[in-house]
């Protein structure tokens, strides 16, 4: 492993400005994620999970702290002076129709970062290289003049992962790739993707607010819960002993597909979910949470290493 880190996040802040008062939608991230890992990230939806991946490419300006990327402080950098490193970072929208033009065929989607980029000085050279992309995600080259609303979600999510690859990029942001799809679609993409991130040394920030998916493709999985970071640990590290008693409950509702299993039933989070909206002192899961104490509710716990490798917020873990 690279001593650097690929990405790196310190204090990362993104707030949204409401006539109530700042919107916390990631408040405070630390990550680092070094060249060829998965970092997954997961949460329930308004968690903040796609605001941080924008956020690290840049695609929305942050409201404090810090991101590097190959050590070098890209924070403040302006729209301009991104442009070159837009050929390392790319992004895999989740809904792979409203991400894609309904007006340009698939070779034109493909095709659009490369004219933009001018990385061929013909258009023959580019349209060789979108046939050697449609052929490196699965897709036949006789969809090569198809519209998006002609093909299936799986084959129009392979489109996405075609233009995001086209740049040669060694970062890539997958913001919830497979929740669109159906099951069976799920896991061709997930293949695919595991796939050509040992074919290209590909690094990937995995959004998900399914466990179930997000363990198979991440070397390290970070819980998120209103913007702050419960609980991160390596996957298996998480899946055998989560700390958090947020993480134990998304993994109890991951459903086990055997009818005789008789293993502990899913936990009914109850309580209402905290506003992200000029958040109170204290944990933001201290609503929901059946264990919190008058410390929970009045004090914000510390981000902390409780094992090797194994971080969590929270005042009754010891």
């Amino acid at each position: 492993m690279s001593e650097t880190p690929l990405l790196e996040t310190i204090h990362l802040k993104k707030y949204f400005d409401t006539p109530a008062g700042p919107l916390h939608a990631v408040d405070d991230v630390n990550i680092k994620l070094y060249k060829g890992k998965t970092l997954g990230v997961v949460g329930e939806s308004g968690c903040g999970k796609s605001t941080l991946g924008r956020t690290v490419l840049k695609l929305l300006e942050s409201t404090d702290g810090q991101i590097i990327y190959n050590g070098e402080d890209i924070t403040f950098k302006k729209k301009k002076e991104m442009l070159p490193l837009r050929r390392q970072m790319q992004i895999i929208f989740q809904d792979p129709f409203s991400s894609l033009d309904p007006k340009m065929t698939v070779a034109d989607i493909i095709e659009e970062p490369l004219k933009i980029h001018k990385l061929f000085k013909t258009k023959e050279e580019r349209q060789a290289r979108v046939v050697e992309l449609m052929s490196l995600v699965g897709l036949d080259e006789r969809y090569v003049n198809t519209y998006p609303h002609e093909l299936d979600g799986g084959r129009r999510q392979r489109i996405g992962v075609a233009r995001a690859l086209a740049l040669n990029p060694e970062f890539i942001v997958c913001d919830e790739p497979v929740s669109a799809l159906d099951v069976s679609i799920q896991a061709q993409i997930l293949n695919l993707m595991m796939d050509l991130k040992d074919q290209l040394g590909l690094t990937y920030i995995f959004i998900t607010h399914d466990l179930s998916v997000v363990k198979h493709i991440s070397d390290d999985i970070m819980v998120l819960y209103l913007g702050k970071m419960a609980e991160m640990a390596p996957s298996d590290m998480l899946f055998d002993n989560p700390l958090h008693p947020y993480t134990k409950a998304l993994l109890t509702a991951i459903p086990i597909p055997d009818i005789s299993y008789k293993g502990k039933e899913a936990e009914v989070m109850k309580g209402e979910v905290t506003s992200p909206i000029n958040p109170p002192p204290g944990c933001r899961f201290a609503a929901r949470c059946p264990f919190a104490k008058e410390e929970c509710r009045s004090v914000t716990p510390e981000f902390r290493e409780v094992e090797p490798n194994h971080f969590v917020a929270c005042h009754i873990v010891k």
